[in-house]
């Protein structure tokens, strides 16, 4: 009843419409009360079929408002009515949205009936938290993936970029993290997603078990630009609402990079100029207002972010992966070399940053992490040469030593979608590694 309440107490005492002028395109031009609308505003259009097109207002030109759609235009001419809705679009989540999917409006798609909705409603598009008052990141999350727990480590609240070109194994990675990381809540964001993939990724990749304790928030890459940009706040807002409740969140999405695409099509549709790329400035102005809303709050709930990253032609300085880069608290690069060479995930630990690290972890994590690691960047250095057998063994000790360690550390790197492992048995697995000593080999004479 107190849901039902709040959605009365937003029914306007005034209806106001105006009519279609023109059709260009996806961008409907409205004539009407333009006093009573703003950008953002929602209006339903009716079509000659009697039935009603949501639209959003996206910009003003002359006497007219610029809308875009959230379905097809089907059946939509000069003259139809255009009634404004809500001036605010709100959504009413709740306990019982766990174990559902949804689409970009909060209806459920997954055939198990309505949803009971909340009390309080929660505006799709809301301010981070004040930052002299939001709590610090806390201590690390387990996430499952041995590479990232040891090499990358991530903390409560942390909010982390995995940046990939395509096929490179970012949604399997994904799968992972939405399975093994230990969090209270999941909130799962698939923008832009390929429709056969939704459910598979729900059924063989999260399970029973996992969707239990998630939301999954879907717009299918055949969707309009309003409506993937829409599941992509949809899914920040119901990471908020859990994390009001005091609850760890993890909150994923795949990928920002379609967030993207779908602002720079709603931005060339209203004839802002491509700059960067073709991506229009309201791209670069609406991430940090998105990416923002993620990581710890006021109270003790926390959003741990994950955003994949769809690098253009694998090169990592793109504009939109640079941009979320600055945003985020660190980034886990997956390189296409190494994904040929059969190992999985294809994180590369030496390109990938944890802003949280090494304050994280204790003295001892840290001078195994460095030994690893400069093991791996010595071998890295030095790889072309051996390969090409033009080291002689012996010549340096550190080369020798690190072509000792490298087959043990490339296979602790690798791990199979289906394994886990904790951070505790990650350490201590790599501890083990580096605990052997290698042979000092003869130098030729």
């Amino acid at each position: 009843m107190r849901a039902l309440t709040a959605e009365i107490s937003t029914i306007p005492g005034i209806r106001h419409y105006g009519r279609v002028a023109s059709i260009q395109g996806l961008m409907v031009e409205v004539a009407g009360p333009l006093h009573a609308m703003g950008v953002g505003s929602r209006l339903s259009v009716t079509t000659r079929a009697g039935d009603e097109v949501v639209c959003e207002v996206v910009g003003f030109r002359d006497d007219h408002a610029l809308c875009l759609p959230f379905g097809p235009l089907t059946g939509i001419g000069v003259g139809c009515k255009a009634e404004l809705c809500a001036e605010e679009p709100h959504v009413y989540p709740s306990s019982a949205w766990l174990g559902r999917v949804v689409n970009a409006m909060g209806e459920p798609i997954d055939g198990k009936g309505p949803i009971a909705q909340g009390a309080e409603p929660c505006p799709l598009r809301n301010a981070p938290p004040p930052a002299h008052l939001r709590q610090r990141v806390r201590g690390k999350v387990d996430l499952g993936v041995k590479a990232l727990n040891t090499f990358i480590s991530c903390c409560r609240g942390q909010r982390m970029g995995i940046f990939a070109g395509s096929g490179v194994g970012k949604s399997v990675l994904m799968s992972m993290l939405a399975r093994n990381t230990d969090c209270d809540v999941s909130v799962i964001g698939l923008i832009g997603e390929r429709g056969r993939e939704v459910q598979e990724f729900i059924e063989d990749d999260l399970g029973p078990e996992g969707l239990a304790r998630s939301v999954v928030v879907v717009a299918t890459s055949d969707e309009p630009a309003l409506m993937r940009r829409q599941a992509a706040l949809m899914t920040l807002t119901l990471a908020e609402y859990f994390r009001d409740k005091d609850q760890d969140v993890l909150c994923m999405m795949d990928s920002v990079t379609r967030f993207a695409i779908a602002q720079r099509e709603i931005g060339l549709a209203t004839g802002e100029p491509p700059t960067s790329k073709g991506y229009t400035p309201t791209v670069f102005a609406e991430l940090p207002k998105l990416l923002e809303r993620a990581g710890p709050g006021t109270g003790s709930g926390s959003i741990t972010g994950l955003f994949t990253v769809l690098v253009d032609g694998d090169d990592h300085n793109e504009p939109v992966a640079d941009a979320v880069r600055s945003i985020l608290d660190g980034h886990i690069v997956m390189e296409r070399s190494i994904a040929e060479r059969g190992r999985y995930p294809a994180i590369n630990v030496l390109k990938s940053v944890s802003r949280t690290m090494p304050g994280c972890n204790s003295e001892e994590e840290n001078l195994l992490i460095r030994r690893a690691r400069n093991l791996l960047a010595t071998y890295d250095d030095m790889e072309e040469l051996i390969r090409l057998g033009a080291y002689r063994p012996g010549a340096d000790p550190q080369v020798d030593e690190a072509i000792h360690f490298q087959p043990a550390l490339d296979a602790f790197l690798a791990q199979r979608k289906d394994e886990a492992m904790t951070l505790e048995q990650g350490y201590a697995r790599l501890a083990e590694i580096l605990a052997d000593h290698p042979a000092v080999p003869e130098e030729d004479e």
